[in-house]
Order: structure tokens, then sequence, then C-alpha cells
């Protein structure tokens, strides 16, 4: 190519990008001047067409909502771009809308640009065209231009009103549940979910629920968790919608369970009726379930043979006479013989008589006399031993060792004894089938009273134990009541007590409230009995509270008239300032001025669950001036007195009379109060209603014997089996309701099948009880079943339910009541029948333990094996410690009077020292011969 061609192709190249930089100048000058003129598409079209690297976008604008009034931004990012500009629905964006800015990529080192614009609700109201108000970026670089996608932008809203709301549901169990919801209009279009009982419903966490079809909640087999309150829940960018609550109910159709056996004819002759039953329990309508269909009972005639007595055949031949001079004969009772339960022949049926006419009479008299002899011998006899058995066992009382706990009589003799008849179930139920008796229950652990003329052996030699010595074979049997002369301070003894009774005396006060149940004001419950140096036990029936005197607490020649009571007026010990609670009754015992060598133990039922973390529990004792002082905290030590806590009671030793209350300050909201709920039912005074009383009560056997007494002078049947609940100190109330009553059956005044305590009502109820009553009102005479569920529960806290089912027909008024008097007349004891330790083991116990030796057998060994291990200071400036902690083990273990534990105890001590004693036969002799 010669030189001339190169020179002229050079200036055309140049020449043509010159004309594209005017070009490009040309058109940036125009949309400048112009304002929101145009660049011709041609225009642009014409430079995308030149060669090269044209710009490409980091970032595209993105479709968009408007939220109420407040504006969206729109932003494009590109490189190279020398421009960027917005075009809106089919305009371009004025320049001075345009937020840009400029920067330098750093792992690239190219120029990026961004441009930004604002969009406004009123831009996109005013729009009115075939779609949706749209946007793109156009960007400008020296080869050309690019455009990006379009974005959109929609005003959001969410429509008020539902398409659908769900609709409530009765199902039967294992059915089907659909519950249908269509969502309000909106932009974007909402999302459903699904709340029961206000907690999110999750189709993951639950195969049985499925939440994807359509928005529809759907349960494919209904269970009777699944009853709630559903609620369906539309949400999008800018507000959330509930709809109208649909509740749903599970519901269990009764069923019969099987017929019982054929009752026994009625008659014991002729025609009568055999019965049998079934019930409507398998299962039990539940839910407004129907109820069996049919009869629970039915009839049938019989017929019963009546008895034939029998009557004695004619008498048999006399048989020969015998060598003996005898002849016999017989008859059989077959003439007829007896049949179907008839009385057998009176008489006898075989005859003997003397067929000598005289001729044995020497012979007769001999074997008489030989007789005679014999019996005198073995009387005399039976008189030589007994009086060697007798000196015998005085020599060896007069022979005591000094170590007891080698004694196989200790590890394996003691026999358990306990005051408390055997019983089965709760007698105060309705359909029990035992003796209906309310003032017993198994809850408590305290002794309910003393039965008189018992008899019991504390000790038996066991065979595999070692040979025990007569001396310690102790019968605890009942004592002669002794004599005591009352020497000191007669003047303080209370009138109203006498020193030759021992009784439990109550004077009430009845008041009508205002719901008819009968209240007990000012009732004191109190026992008495005269003591003296062999000290005895004082027990308040029904109430959880005993007082146990050490023997050898009151002086030898002295003997004191003892009483204790239960403060029923209002208590003044609880502080609610401090949070205070009265966590038993009031007991005060006396008399004043009463003088003792070692504390009393004294044992209060509470209704606290006992923790440390939780609870501040506290001893209180009333002042002279009738104001309270606190004495001592359970948890920290002291010297004045003593407390240990089980989970039922607590157990005292008390050195003054006085009153004495327990109360506990919660320390968190998790310290708990156990109550006791327990409903009762009766006819009211039109045979067609029925009355339901929901009793809570602290877990006391003296509060819930107020509303034993309560419920007896009205007429009421317990109707469940009395629960516990734990009701926490956080302040949130108690919510009582009635539910699944059969709703063709009966019905119940509208607004009270929910009822509420207050939370200060029942934490600072101060052992009183605490009800709420349902009116029912059955719409047949002929409807003699009642079947309900009644929920107890604490909010956010445990709940109970008391399932009902009983009989309510016009034959129920004469039903057998549920109070009966038991025999707790004899409230005390004295002497050794009130004690589980005989007075000798006692004495021995003492005698080996208070002192200390080199192998370390003291009261602190023996306070540890009986699990007592704080507050030892107190027991050290006893003048007995082994003696104070037997009083305490006794009142710990009155109501099982389980002696196996103690023996235990002093056998294991034998078995750890009888290691280290020293192989001398000498020193073993000395240990372990009594």
């Amino acid at each position: 190519m010669t030189e001339r061609n190169r020179i002229e192709m050079g200036t055309t190249v140049k020449g043509r990008r010159r004309f594209l930089v005017i070009i490009l100048a040309l058109a940036l000058c125009a949309t400048i001047v112009s304002g929101r003129g145009t660049v011709s598409d041609a225009l642009a079209d014409s430079l995308s067409s030149v060669g090269g690297t044209l710009p490409h976008f980091l970032q595209e604008p993105e479709d968009a909502y408007i939220i109420k009034n407040n504006p969206i931004k729109l932003r494009c990012r590109a490189t190279p771009a020398l421009q960027i500009f917005f075009k809106c629905n089919g305009e371009w964006v004025h320049q001075n809308q345009h937020t840009s800015q400029e920067y330098m990529d750093q792992n690239t080192g190219l120029k990026i640009r961004e441009v930004t614009i604002n969009v406004t609700r009123q831009q996109v109201e005013d729009f009115h065209g075939p779609e949706d108000y749209w946007c793109l970026c156009v960007a400008w670089s020296h080869l050309g231009t690019s455009k990006s996608r379009k974005a959109t932008v929609r005003i959001a809203y969410l429509r008020k009103n539902f398409e659908q709301d769900p609709q409530g549901k009765e199902v039967p169990i294992k059915g089907m549940i659909v519950l249908h919801c269509r969502p309000p209009e909106g932009v974007p279009m909402a999302e459903v979910e699904w709340l029961k009982n206000e907690e999110l419903v999750s189709s993951f966490e639950d195969d049985n629920i499925d939440t994807r079809a359509d928005h529809n909640l759907i349960i494919n087999e209904a269970r009777l968790s699944d009853s709630g309150n559903y609620t369906c829940l539309a949400t999008n960018v800018v507000a959330k919608r509930r709809s109208a609550t649909a509740t749903v109910v599970v519901f269990v159709n009764g069923g019969w369970s099987l017929w019982t056996e054929w009752s026994p004819c009625s008659v014991n002759c002729g025609r009568g009726i055999q019965k049998r039953s079934r019930t409507c329990t398998n299962p039990a309508p539940l839910n407004g379930g129907a109820f069996c269909e049919g009869m629970s009972v039915q009839k049938i005639t019989c017929s019963a043979l009546c008895p034939v007595d029998g009557v004695w055949e004619e008498w048999s031949e006399w048989t020969m006479c015998s060598a003996q001079c005898e002849r016999q004969r017989w008859r059989e009772c077959n003439a007829p013989p007896p049949r179907h339960r008839g009385k057998v022949c009176e008489g006898e049926g075989q005859s003997t008589e003397n067929c000598t006419g005289g001729l044995c009479t020497q012979s007769m008299e001999n074997s008489i006399d030989v007789a005679l002899y014999s019996g005198l011998a073995a009387g005399v006899i039976a008189v030589v031993v007994l009086i060697v058995a007798i000196t015998l066992y005085r020599k060896s009382q007069s022979e005591y060792g000094v170590d007891v706990i080698d004694s196989s009589a200790l590890a394996g003799g003691f026999q358990s004894f306990n005051f408390k008849t055997t019983r089965q179930g709760n007698p105060l139920l309705l359909n029990s089938s035992m003796q209906p008796d309310i003032t017993v229950n198994q809850t408590f652990s305290s002794p309910i009273c003393f039965q008189d003329s018992i008899d019991k052996e504390l000790f038996d030699p066991l065979p595999d134990k070692a040979k025990v010595q007569s001396s310690f074979v102790v019968s605890l049997g009942v004592a002669d009541r002794a004599e005591y002369h009352v020497k000191s301070h007669p003047e303080t003894l209370p009138a109203n007590l006498h020193p030759n009774y021992s009784t439990v005396e109550g004077k009430k006060t009845t008041m009508i409230a205002p719901n008819g149940i009968h209240t007990l004001r000012k009732t004191q419950f109190k026992t008495s009995a005269v003591f003296g140096h062999l000290g005895g036990r004082l027990v308040i029936p029904n109430a959880g509270v005993s007082l146990l005197v050490p023997h050898g607490a009151i002086a030898d020649d002295t003997s004191w008239e003892m009483y204790m009571l239960i403060n029923q007026e209002e208590s003044s010990s609880q502080s609610e300032e401090r949070c205070e609670i009265l966590l038993g009754p009031e007991i005060t015992y006396g008399p004043p001025g009463l003088n003792l060598s070692c504390p009393v133990a004294m044992t209060i039922a509470h209704c606290a669950e006992v923790s440390a973390e939780n609870w501040n529990i506290k001893l209180k004792r009333q002042t002279k001036d009738n104001k309270w002082e606190e004495i001592m905290s359970v948890d920290n030590e002291s010297t004045s007195c003593y407390c240990l806590m089980d989970s039922h009671s607590c157990h005292l030793l008390l050195d003054q009379p006085g009153c004495y209350a327990l109360v506990g300050e919660p320390i968190t909201d998790a310290a708990i109060k156990r109550l006791r709920i327990a409903v009762f039912g009766s006819m009211e005074a039109s045979s067609m209603d029925y009355s339901l009383r929901v009793h809570c009560v602290d877990d006391t056997p003296h509060a819930f014997q107020r509303v034993v007494t309560a419920e007896t002078s009205r007429g009421g049947q317990l109707l469940e089996e009395p629960k516990m609940l734990f009701f926490k100190g956080n302040c949130l109330s108690l919510q009582v309701s009635i539910q699944d009553i059969p709703q063709f059956l009966w019905s119940i005044k509208p607004f009270t099948t929910c009822q509420e305590f207050s939370f200060t009502q029942l934490w600072y109820s101060n052992q009183q009880p605490v009800h709420c009553a349902f009116s029912l009102q059955r719409h047949s005479a002929s409807t003699t079943q009642l079947s309900c569920k009644i929920s107890v529960r604490q909010v956010k806290g445990h709940e109970q339910i008391l399932q009902v089912y009983t009989s309510v027909g016009e034959n129920e008024k004469e039903m057998v009541p549920f109070f009966m008097q038991a025999d707790c007349t004899v409230t005390s004891q004295t002497g050794a029948k009130a004690f589980k330790i005989p007075l000798s083991i006692r004495q021995r116990i003492c005698t080996t333990f208070d002192t200390a030796n080199a192998k370390g057998k003291d009261w602190q060994l023996l306070a540890q094996k009986l699990h007592i291990q704080r507050n030892l200071s107190y027991f050290n400036k006893q003048k007995s410690p082994s003696a104070v902690i037997l009083s305490l083990w006794e009142a710990r273990h009155q109501d099982s009077g389980d002696l196996d534990s103690l023996a235990s105890a002093l056998e294991e001590i034998g078995k750890i020292h009888c290691k280290s004693l020293p192989q001398s036969p000498d020193d073993k002799e000395t240990d372990f011969t009594f």
C-alpha cells in the first residue's frame, strides 16, 4: 500500500470518529436544553448499532409496593456508563428528579454510575394506563445504550373483611375437620396462617394437620386435644387481619359398659326380681356428646325355692352294752333333710346312757377321782412356774446394763404399732362400698384419734435373732388411770376444763351465708387431759394437730391439767405488707405458768410445698399484748425452739406454753401453696334444680373439716375424690369452669359457666374455705343422671379436672349421708400407752448416748442416723439430748408407729462400732452383756 493510500484511510477513520462524537454531543445538549425532551428511539438504535462494549447493568430496578403514603426508591447501577436516565410509562423522567453518583470499583477499576428516583403514591394514582405503573433505566456510553428490565410500582393494601370466615363445628372424635378461609383482597396477596387458642398451628409439627390446601385448615382425624378456638390470620406487607373465631368442639358420644352379673333373687321364697345394671362410661359422654340410649337397669322375674327345715327320723335301736357299761343309739335329720337354706334339726343325733342299772358306779367314781387329782397337780405346777418366772423377771430388771445398741431386741424385736384402722377408698364418695366417714382422709398422715382399750406388744422374740432377755419383753397395754393431785397453780386452769375428763369440746355459732351454706365462726376445737410424771399425748381429731408430753417433763410429785385448742378467730399472725401467709392453724397449749423440765413436741399440718429457694418459713408466738413476735426462722439456727419440716407437717420442740403459728413469706413467684379441691352436690328446694359447689381450701385436715361441716349441714354429697392443686404465688387468679353438660338434658344459668377467684382470696385465705356454685336445672323429671367436667385452673399454672357422674333422682334424698361420727372420743393418752418406745428401752438409749465416749457413740451420732442433722446446738443445751431426739422421733412417727427405722438405726450404729472393738474377751463382754 502506498503512503498516499495510508494517509487517506487515516483521514477517513478520524473523520468518522469526529462525526460520532458530534452526534452524541448534540443528543446530550438537546436533552439538557429540552428538560423533558426525548432522545429519539432511532438515535438510540443507531448508537447501539455501533460496534464495541455496551453498558451493562449491575443493578436493575425491582418491583415495589407503596405502603400508605411513603414513596419508594428505584435504583440502577451500570458500567461503563456516561449517563443513566429513567423512563416511566414511556416518558423520560426529568433530570432534576434523578440522584446520581459515580465511583470507582476497587476490584475492576471501572467507573460505576448509580442513579435513583422516587416514585410517590400520587404519581401512581394519577397514571391511568392499560397496565401497572412501570419504570426502566437507559444507560449511555460512547459505544451505545442499554435498557434495563421494567419494574412495576403498585399501591399496597389489604381490605378489612374476609371473603369467607371459618365456621365453628362440632365433630365426633376421629372425624375430619375442615375449616375454610378466604382472606381479604389485597396487594400483594395475603399469606394465611392459623391460630389455635392464640398459638400458631404448624403442619410441620403435626402430621395430622394440613394447612396448605387453598388457605383451608384440615385435621384428618379429630382428637379431644383438637377442641379449641381457631382463627384465620391474613398478612401482607401493609397489614394483618384476623377472621372471626371458629369454635371447634370434638365430642365423644357415650357408650354402655358391660352388664353386671345378675343380682340374687330379691326374695327367699316365691317370686321375686333380679337386676343387672350398666353405666354410660365406655366411654363417658364428653363435650356435649350424646348420652347412651337405652336402659341402664334391667329387671327379670325369678322364683326362689322356699326353705325346707330338717326333721329328725325316729331313734335307732339301742346298741349292745359295751365294756364301759354304756349303750348308744342314733337318729338322722332326714325326715325330710334341710333344703333350700332350711334350718338344720335342733338337738343331738346321738344318745348314750348307762346300761348296767348302777353296777358300774364304782369304776366311774374312780375315773372321776383320777381326773380331779390330775387337775390339782397341774395347777400346783403352773403356780410354781409362774412364781419362778416372776422372780427371774424382777431379778433381770435390777441387772440393767449400760449399752443398748448391740441388743438383738432393738435390732429386730420392734413390732410396728398403729392406732389407725385399715381403710380402702374414700368413704366420702357417694357410691363408696364402705361405711361413709368423712372425718378420715388418706392424704394426711397425722393421727386421727386414739382408740380405747388397745393392747399391743412391741417386742416379740424373732427366730433369726439372738435370744432376748425377759427384761426386753415390754407390753404396751392400757394401764389403769392413776390419780394425781394438782399441787401447782390450780388457779391457772381454764374454767371450762375439768380434771376428770378428756374430751373434745366445741361451741358453735352458725351464720347463714348469702349462698345458703352454714359457715362456722369462732368455733374452738380443744382437748385436755391431766398429765403427770409419765407424760402422754393430746390429739385434736381430724385437724392434723397433736402435742406430745415426754416422760419426765413434769415433776414426779406434780400433775398438770394441760389443754390444746385451735384458734378459729380472724388471724393476725400473717402480715400482708410482708406477703406473709398462714400455713396452718394457730395452736394454743397451756396452761400459762406450766413448768416443764424438757420441751414438748407439737405437730401442726401445713399447706406449703417446702423449698428453701422459694419460701422463708417462720414460727411466731403471741405476746401478752396480743401481738405476734417471730421466735425463729426454719432455715436459721436457734436455741430457743426447734422446727423440723416434713412434706405435710412441721414438728416443733417448745419450752413455753402459748399460742403459736407457722407463717410463710414467699421469696419467688415459684412458691407453691397446696389447695384441696372438692365438689359437692345436692338437690335444691325445687325437685328440678341441682346445685354443684366447688370448694377451694388450704390443703390441711382442719381446713377441709370446715368444708365437711358446712356441707353436712345442708345435706351435700361428695361427688368426686378431692384433688390437690399447686397454687403459685405469681399473683394470677384461679378459674373454675363447668364443661360437657348434656345440653339436651340439663341447662345452666347464662354467664355462669366460668367463675373466677382473685389471687388474694386464695393466697390470704387464712385457712378459710372459698367456694363457688353452679345451679343446674333438668328439663325433665325423668332425667336421673348427671355427667359433666369441672376444670379448676390457675392462669398460666396448674390445672385439675373433676369428673362428675352421679344420680340425682328423687330416691337419692334418702341416701346414706357421707358424714358419720367416728368413735374418736378418746383424744388423749397418758403413760406408757401414749408412746411407741417402751420406757425401759428409752432410758437405756439415753444412758448410752447422752455421755460421749472414746468410741464416739454419743447423741450426735444418734441424731445423724435418725436424719436430724441441722440446728444441733438446740439439743446440745438440753439436759438429755437423746431424750429430746427420741421425743422428736415419736412426734414424727406417731401415725405409723414404725419402730423399724429406730431399730435399724441402732443396729447400724452397733455394727459400725463393733468393727472398732478390741478383740479382748473382757472388752467384748463389757460392751455386749445386758
